[in-house]
């Protein structure tokens, strides 16, 4: 974590820390089970339904951002914290020396970090909050802990897969021409599939309502775009999840301003971040 400290903030009864044990990352695991899998009706991979946990290879090389709720009780009535939402963060430099980004399975970003070498990129995944928690509040705390993280390790571009709910594209019609027309990745920044591209501009752009498309999308992305964020060229199904991926790219120097606007509220912080 090069010494960033483990608690980032505090909101009420919510704090927003790094993971810094293993039991930690087994409770981001499950509550990504319950999300992704219990809810959204993933397809779990040998072992993960027993164990009851969204395993990947990897979580052993990325840092885990969570947001906890302190004063949560188990069903004896007993104190015991819960993790309520998580982001999964892969820095660039970790992902160079070990497994290389997660979005690579999917898509060719080889060209733009050549592009742009001289930056410092950070992957974000696996983002969820659980069910009862989608909060303005908890939402707003793991992306203040995200910004936080990302100005520490001077991070320049965030980059992801976000995903739309289903494979079949023309159901996701609307939401995807959305993207394409209202929020494409310049040259310079764009990302193709490595195989299977999806085509997002299925309907015509006169036909793309704003207001319909932008209430189409999911809270993710929704988010995203609230900060300025844009998207690469063309969508990629994941069956295993029953997700239709787009590639986002987020450079920081660009969305600054929106995203204090939006994220940089109020939070009691660590002295050691104040100073």
């Amino acid at each position: 974590m090069g010494g960033l400290p483990a608690t980032l903030g505090r909101f009420g009864q919510f704090e927003v820390r790094l993971a810094t044990t293993k039991q930690e990352i087994r409770k981001a695991q499950r509550l990504r089970f319950q999300v992704f899998y219990e809810e959204g009706g993933a397809t779990p991979q040998q072992g993960a339904a027993l164990i009851r946990r969204d395993i990947c290879p990897f979580d052993a090389i990325c840092d885990h951002l969570l947001v906890i709720d302190t004063e949560a009780r188990n069903r004896f009535g007993r104190l015991k914290p819960k993790v309520v939402g998580t982001y999964r963060l892969l820095r660039g430099e970790v992902a160079q020396r070990r497994l290389g980004f997660y979005s690579q399975r999917e898509f060719d970003i080889a060209p733009l970090l050549a592009r742009h070498a001289d930056k410092r990129f950070l992957e974000l995944g696996r983002s969820c909050v659980h069910a009862k928690y989608r909060s303005k509040r908890v939402i707003e705390l793991l992306w203040r802990g995200l910004w936080l993280y990302a100005k520490h390790h001077r991070i320049d571009v965030l980059i992801g897969c976000a995903s739309l709910p289903g494979v079949n594209p023309l159901a996701l019609a609307l939401p995807l021409s959305f993207l394409h027309y209202q929020a494409s990745a310049v040259n310079e920044w764009s990302v193709r599939p490595i195989a299977g591209r999806v085509e997002m501009a299925i309907l015509d752009k006169a036909a793309v309502d704003l207001r319909r498309g932008i209430a189409a999308l999911p809270p993710l992305l929704k988010a995203y775009l609230r900060v300025g964020a844009r998207f690469g060229d063309g969508a990629v199904i994941d069956k295993q999840f029953g997700t239709t991926d787009v590639f986002t790219i987020m450079p920081l120097a660009d969305i600054e301003e929106r995203y204090v606007s939006y994220y940089g509220g109020p939070m009691e912080m660590p002295d050691s971040l104040v100073a």
